[in-house]
């Protein structure tokens, strides 16, 4: 019997899928570079904001150090300080000029949507116009999110429609709707993750999963081609989410 054991624990770790490795070293350090070229390209003031960071950072921990008499120490900490100010400030920036490439294409809320943190389900074009309206349909912990693009008062329509199509599967989840643009009542385009982040959970994540497959078999019109090009909307990390 131990010995059926030892062999079936040995089965179990034979089959154990892989994770999936991580980008390599190399891989990541090209993705950096990329958004450091692409960045500086569309906003000349990308590089003197990163090297500003940095150095204001240092100065701050060195006139610390020098006021207390750390002179050593303090400064050591500054040049990790300062490393995370600079990353931050960079990401900031990556972000800003991705957003300014897709902002006013077809499709630039799905290109948003599906470069956001956390588990979120997205849908592009669950519904959309002749007139090349959109309507996206995000899963996630608040429940149903719908996100339309486009001409106000023709997306309504759209929105009325995909709601009255979740009724039916959906029970009381909760179901938001968005609609992306800088007027009133609107949701701008770089604000859409931020808007997303502040949302309550109410739905379990399991449910998350339960939500998704339901819905899938909602989705009965073709998707029109959304843009789903490279677009870093936050720094480069060394580790996979």
């Amino acid at each position: 019997m131990a010995l059926g054991r030892r062999g079936n624990t040995a089965d179990k770790k034979q089959k154990a899928p892989k994770k999936p490795a991580g980008p390599s070293r190399r891989e990541r350090m090209r993705q950096i570079g990329v958004a450091f070229s692409m960045t500086r390209k569309n906003d000349p003031k990308m590089l003197p904001f990163v090297i500003a960071a940095f150095v204001l950072t240092m100065a701050v921990f060195v006139l610390i150090g020098v006021a207390t008499g750390q002179v050593v120490f303090l400064p050591i900490i500054g040049v990790l300080f300062a490393v995370l100010v600079t990353a931050a400030v960079f990401g900031r920036r990556v972000q800003k000029a991705a957003y300014g490439q897709v902002e006013g294409q077809l499709g630039a809320a799905a290109a948003i949507l599906q470069n956001m943190r956390g588990n979120w389900r997205v849908t592009p074009a669950v519904g959309f116009t002749k007139e090349q309206d959109l309507l996206h349909r995000v899963i996630g912990r608040p429940g149903i999110v719908l996100v339309a693009e486009g001409n106000p008062s023709r997306v309504r329509s759209l929105i009325g429609a995909e709601k009255r199509n979740l009724a039916r599967v959906v029970g009381d989840t909760p179901v938001y709707d968005v609609t992306v643009g800088d007027g009133e009542g609107q949701i701008a385009l770089k604000d859409l993750e931020k808007h997303f982040l502040r949302l309550p959970r109410n739905v379990k994540p399991a449910q998350v999963n339960i939500l998704d497959t339901r819905l899938k078999a909602l989705r009965t019109n073709a998707p029109l081609p959304i843009p789903k090009g490279p677009m870093p909307t936050r720094m480069p990390r060394g580790k996979n989410r």
